[in-house]
């Protein structure tokens, strides 16, 4: 599956676009802040990953954090598509800048523009 696909089959399932006060304050907030709540879920699974499991990266684990992050995932299409923007675009956009910063040594350096 590529992620143009994975975005046209989010879409089907995005219930939210249906909410009428959604509807008025914008649905494009209700995709950044359920990316925002999910990408806490994945840090909170880790914590407690860190603090009960000492560390010990489990199965289960690892089959809750794959559920979250596919949350993360849903997301990330739903704002992509709230704001008129395509997934392949993005991820080749995202590897070409990251290649770009490797060939001139700038991956650890600061800010966004480098």
């Amino acid at each position: 599956m590529d992620f143009k696909q994975y975005q046209k089959l989010t879409a089907k399932t995005a219930l939210y676009r249906k909410v009428p006060t959604l509807q008025k304050i914008g649905t494009e907030l209700y995709a950044v802040l359920g990316l925002v709540g999910e990408a806490g879920e994945v840090a909170e699974k880790t914590k407690k990953m860190l603090r009960n499991d000492n560390g010990v990266v489990t199965k289960e684990f690892k089959d809750d954090l794959a559920k979250e992050l596919g949350d993360v995932l849903w997301y990330v299409s739903q704002t992509a598509s709230e704001f008129k923007l395509d997934l392949d675009k993005i991820a080749l956009g995202n590897i070409e800048k990251l290649f770009s910063r490797k060939k001139r040594g700038v991956l650890h350096s600061k800010g966004d523009n480098r």
